[in-house]
């Protein structure tokens, strides 16, 4: 059968049908503007004949079974693009929610950093940006779901952290604003002072790559031990250890299992939001670190959305006098301000 062009109908210049004779009668078959889709079209409209024969063991019955079945494939194939019909603005637009709409979802951990990010969210619902936080309980899923695209950006981890992370597990994620310094403390629910810490004591420290070197820098600072020479603080491992005086016991747990590990170790080196949501208090620390520290918290993104508008716009708001001022007010003796 012979498709006889006839006159072609476009809606907003990306699709459209076009009319075919098929024998007396007339029909319009969805087209996308390419013109190599209208013979396409025709071939699979005139349709295919099936014929059958079942035979069955006691008798035999042939039965022709004649079917015509017009299938509009063309308009399956097309089905996507038939949805958006319209102009090629509204295509761009919803390609991309994220760079259009003003919304963003923020992963963050428990403490200091979804309270802060608490307060920039309401700070933004006032510049016409809405913020779904998305709690996380470790210091591992929320770059998992960002690198998965589950999450639009996270607020909870420094540089290092970040690159080991990276490394590890071949993602692409990129900070794009600094956001404050959480230090790192040592506490113990048995001893007052760095000198009482006996010979032998147990210090648990966490167990992931850089918050670990952190911890281990922080002894190393305060006398309690001593690094190899050249041995990069970040990538430090216990194995890197030249000198130990005291003899001290290094236990490596998960962040969240650090304040209940006070109960049973001498002491402990804390992260500020778990120390936070322990209840404890920043002032009984026997050690912490200082100003000088390169471990400043980031928000993250992924590579290629690190100049989203949306997101860079949730970067402007949480780096506003606002936000310093709120985490000067309630987190003083916790938080520094990194912008």
């Amino acid at each position: 059968m012979r498709y006889q062009g006839a006159s072609r109908r476009t809606y907003g210049g990306l699709c459209g049908d076009v009319q075919v004779k098929l024998g007396g009668n007339t029909v319009f078959v969805p087209l996308l503007g390419w013109s190599f889709f209208l013979p396409v079209s025709a071939i699979l409209i005139s349709g295919f004949q099936i014929y059958h024969k079942i035979i069955f063991k006691r008798e035999v019955c042939i039965m022709n079974l004649k079917k015509t079945v017009i299938i509009p494939l063309a308009a399956l194939a097309c089905a996507g693009f038939i949805a958006g019909c319209g102009s090629d603005k509204k295509d761009a637009a919803s390609a991309d929610p994220a760079k259009t709409k003003n919304e963003i979802k923020v992963g963050t951990t428990p403490g200091y950093s979804e309270q802060v990010v608490e307060f920039v969210a309401k700070e933004a619902e006032k510049e016409g940006l809405k913020v779904t936080i998305v709690p996380f309980s470790d210091y591992v899923t929320p770059n998992q779901a960002l690198a998965q695209g589950d999450i639009d950006v996270n607020s909870y981890q420094h540089v290092p952290f970040l690159e080991a992370f990276n490394e590890k597990n071949g993602t692409k994620l990129v900070p794009i604003g600094n956001t404050y310094l959480a230090p790192l403390r040592l506490f113990s629910n048995k001893h007052k002072t760095l000198s009482d810490l006996p010979n032998g004591a147990s210090i648990a420290i966490p167990n992931d790559p850089s918050n670990g070197g952190r911890a281990l820098l922080l002894l190393e600072k305060n006398g309690l031990l001593k690094l190899k020479e050249g041995v990069n603080p970040v990538k430090a491992v216990v194995s890197d250890i030249a000198s130990n005086p005291k003899n001290l016991k290094i236990i490596e747990l998960e962040a969240p299992q650090l304040p209940r590990a006070l109960e049973d170790c001498d002491a402990s080196i804390i992260n500020g939001g778990y120390a936070v949501s322990a209840g404890l208090d920043p002032k009984t620390a026997l050690a912490q670190e200082d100003n000088t520290s390169p471990y400043v918290n980031v928000i993250a993104a992924r590579e290629q959305d690190k100049d989203n508008p949306t997101y860079q716009k949730f970067v402007k708001i949480f780096q506003t006098e606002a936000t310093r001022k709120y985490i000067n007010d309630n987190f003083q003796a916790t938080l520094t301000p990194g912008f």
